[in-house]
């Protein structure tokens, strides 16, 4: 096992590249990714344990929380936490707190992956996708700059009542969501959004996917689509695609990536 060790959930791969900066900055850290059960569970051993993650509807991950409770981390490691989201951070570095005391935590804003809601480029600080890259990355060798010190935050991370709301509603409009999901005939049939799918909710049937409501909405399905031949709804047909330039589909299914 690495010195450091982040545990990270990504879908469009922002908080993967993040991740992985972080981890560039810090040397020697295994990053494991959180789309599934993760692979290492002990790292009350580790220096350094970190978490990055994205905002979902105010929240973390569905099925994040699950993982976390299968870590032992305390009493010996650093702990801190990274949220990545468009417009606002939510709960989920207060939920993360709640299960696994931080040491350090901060935000990083990018492009959004929720394109049936708003544009990828609807972020704050409004930036271009190529700025709110070099702006990521900026941040994420800061964060690795006091991570590396062992840098202390002053206050816990915050749960404003609105997010609460919004993410206790979450659980129940996500997998309604999904049946929102369509194809078009540009679909090749090659199979990689089910691969993608971190609950196996996409089968092949017949040379296309079908979707399940067993759902997160990660939406790795529709932004790593090769033909862009995923809707979730009207207003993804015309909206752009997004998935972080940095970061392959083929990345997203690892089960643990090492950066020295």
């Amino acid at each position: 096992m690495s010195k450091n060790v982040i545990f990270c959930f990504s879908g469009t791969g922002n908080c993967l590249d993040i991740a992985k900066n972080i981890a560039g900055g810090l040397g020697d850290t295994d990053i494991v990714m959180m789309r599934r059960a993760p692979a290492v569970t002990d790292v009350r051993f580790c220096e350094r344990v970190g978490f990055v993650f994205p905002c979902h509807a105010g929240r973390m991950p569905l099925g994040m929380e699950e993982s976390l409770r299968m870590l032992s981390v305390k009493p010996n490691p650093y702990t801190f936490g990274v949220v990545s989201y468009a417009g606002y951070p939510g709960i989920g570095l207060a939920q993360l707190n709640d299960i696994i005391p931080l040491d350090y935590w901060t935000g990083i804003s990018h492009q959004s992956a929720c394109i049936w809601l708003m544009p990828h480029t609807l972020m704050f600080p409004p930036l271009t996708p190529e700025k709110a890259q070099k702006r990521s990355a900026e941040l994420a060798a800061q964060v690795a700059a006091d991570v590396k010190v062992f840098k202390k935050a002053d206050k816990a991370p915050s749960a404003p009542l609105f997010n609460r709301i919004e993410a206790s509603a979450w659980p129940k409009i996500a997998p309604k969501k999904a049946e929102d999901f369509s194809v078009t005939g540009k679909c090749i049939g090659c199979g990689q959004c089910a691969r993608l799918c971190p609950k196996g909710n996409i089968r092949m049937i017949g040379g296309r996917p079908e979707f399940g409501t067993d759902c997160i909405q990660c939406l790795s399905c529709l932004q790593f689509c090769p033909r862009r031949a995923i809707n979730i709804g009207a207003a993804s047909e015309t909206r752009e695609r997004w998935h972080n330039p940095n970061v392959t589909a083929d990345e997203l299914n690892e089960k643990l990536i090492h950066i020295d």
